[in-house]
């Protein structure tokens, strides 16, 4: 009996989870494919193309002053699952951090911020409610896709991501920044 206790006892701390804690910042790939580190290297290294563009500055130039600028939707356009959110929200923070920029929030954001707007006119004291007509409107959107193309061969695939974006003024639809950025996966069996 206390043979079999200790063998199962040991079979049981033989198969438990360990887990640790790593720095959110160290590059890891377990499977190959899209992951964290993907989606923040990208969105710094196409944020600084943007922001330091000769197009972006001299559209900054044009404008007399620091423009306002909303991410829309970058479509997921590869074979895997990609949190759009989450790589639309790592975009938003590099423009934020930049300095060079206002960020003007998301629609879905914006609509809250009514709700509570328009509740404050029924409940909040007048010198402190938040008025109506006082948004800041972006002057720019930047919105884009992102694919990917696989090559496969025994156990042995490549697959090369691309993320495609577009910086366009929202009074004229014209295009004000055009950026692309890979990368490409070496994947060995």
């Amino acid at each position: 009996m206390k043979f079999s206790f200790l063998i199962f006892f040991l079979v049981l701390t033989a198969c438990a989870r360990q887990v640790s804690r790593i720095d959110p910042g160290q590059q890891i790939d377990l499977s190959g494919r899209w992951n964290d580190s993907d989606s923040r290297q990208v969105a710094e290294k196409m944020t600084s193309d943007l922001l330091h563009s000769t197009s972006f500055k001299a559209y900054t130039d044009g404008l007399g002053k620091k423009p306002a600028i909303i991410v829309g939707q970058i479509s997921n356009r590869t074979s895997e699952h990609i949190d759009a959110n989450n790589y639309i929200k790592k975009f938003e923070v590099a423009i934020f951090n930049s300095g060079l920029a206002d960020l003007v929030e998301s629609d879905e954001f914006r609509d809250k911020l009514r709700l509570e707007r328009a509740q404050q006119q029924d409940f909040a004291d007048p010198a402190t409610m938040a008025q109506w007509g006082k948004e800041l409107g972006a002057n720019l959107m930047l919105f884009g896709e992102m694919t990917s193309e696989t090559d496969l061969a025994n156990k042995t695939r490549i697959v090369n991501y691309v993320t495609t974006l577009f910086l366009t003024d929202m009074e004229t639809n014209k295009r004000v920044w055009y950026g692309q950025h890979e990368i490409k996966k070496y994947i060995k069996n």
